[in-house]
């Protein structure tokens, strides 16, 4: 496994982005499809081209301390619209990964997000992929908040779209074990220990 460690800043935090996403930030030519085709811009204090542009400039605090990171649901189709085939969903995984390890929490305006983000986790841990009906019912139980999404929700049901029984993958094992092997690393780091 591939150790990935904040103290390899030789090329700063655009070099430590682009290790971390395996991507390469300087082909992007700022041409604004992944900000016109993305579906929470407006929620977003920078567009996802302007994270970018700033991570280009390695402009850490602007970058860790977004709320653009957080807001991001990693739903790629920023990604898929870049012509220069630039994984942004990546660069923000990145990002949010780097921001987590640094002690900055999202804040508070998404903290709708970071319950989604740690029930999604839980769901893909248990069934080693995403169980859709569980995770909506596990998300609803930690917000209380039963109601809101009810219409989509029937929608989705009546399309087929929301399996009722969950269907474990066959290596839910393994995904389970890099779980496991994440929180020793990150547990590890935050002890200070290499």
């Amino acid at each position: 496994m591939k150790k990935i460690s904040l103290d390899e800043s030789s090329k700063g935090f655009t070099g430590l982005i682009e290790k971390i996403s395996d991507q390469n930030v300087n082909v992007c030519y700022q041409c604004l499809k992944c900000t016109a085709g993305c579906p929470m811009v407006e929620e977003m204090d920078y567009t996802p081209a302007q994270i970018v542009h700033a991570i280009r400039l390695g402009v850490e605090d602007m970058v860790i301390k977004s709320n653009t990171i957080w807001i991001c649901v990693s739903c790629e189709t920023c990604s898929t619209r870049c012509p220069q085939g630039l994984d942004i969903a990546h660069l923000m995984d990145a990002a949010r990964n780097i921001a987590f390890r640094r002690g900055i929490k999202p804040p508070e305006s998404s903290g709708a997000i970071k319950d989604f983000y740690k029930v999604a986790l839980g769901n893909i841990r248990t069934y080693g992929r995403m169980y859709e009906l569980g995770m909506i019912m596990s998300y609803k139980m930690k917000t209380g908040d039963y109601l809101k999404d009810m219409k989509l929700g029937m929608k989705m049901g009546m399309k087929g779209k929301l399996k009722i029984l969950p269907v474990k993958t066959k290596g839910a094992k393994e995904i389970d074990r890099i779980f496991a092997s994440v929180e020793k690393l990150e547990k590890l780091e935050n002890e200070g220990k290499p």
